[in-house]
């Protein structure tokens, strides 16, 4: 008990225990002892359990929040991993695809190539025929000259 308390009170027995005494028992405390001011210090200190009361509600408030907020984070912090090993798939996904189109443009220009040679071919062929064909019609010629040659001389 504080010095004040001691020295405001007038008779030893009317000192009440401030850490045991409740709002029930104010009434127990004489009128007298209540003019001489512990009837106001009780009441400060019932209000101030009151505020200790709302503190401590107020305490487990803000736990409950903060516990809500850690378990919001990490469900967050859950999906974005799962978000995250998503996104390294498609990643992954993308990267053989750009992988599946560089081999497809090779191997078709590889094709294109391969067109572009047998049609050279063909063309190189054609002329060669045509070579032929030429040849041909020139040994035609040249026999029907014959020909005509030898009739004339057997006329």
């Amino acid at each position: 008990m504080s010095e004040d308390l001691k020295n405001n009170v007038e008779d030893d027995t009317f000192v009440v225990d401030l850490n045991s005494q409740s709002m029930d028992d104010v009434s127990d405390v004489p009128n007298h002892s209540r003019n001489i001011g512990i009837g106001g210090l009780i009441d400060k200190r019932s209000k101030l359990e009151e505020a200790l009361d709302y503190v401590g509600i107020m305490i487990t408030d803000l736990k409950s929040k903060r516990t809500s907020l850690e378990k919001d984070i990490e469900d967050e912090h859950v999906d974005i991993k799962k978000l995250k090993e998503k996104l390294v798939k498609v990643n992954s996904y993308i990267d053989e695809e750009d992988k599946g189109i560089v081999q497809l443009t090779q191997k078709r220009e590889s094709v294109e190539k391969e067109a572009d040679d047998i049609g050279n071919l063909i063309i190189s062929l054609k002329d060669k025929l045509t070579g032929v064909d030429t040849i041909i019609e020139n040994e035609k010629n040249r026999i029907n000259d014959v020909k005509k040659s030898v009739k004339h001389d057997d006329t």
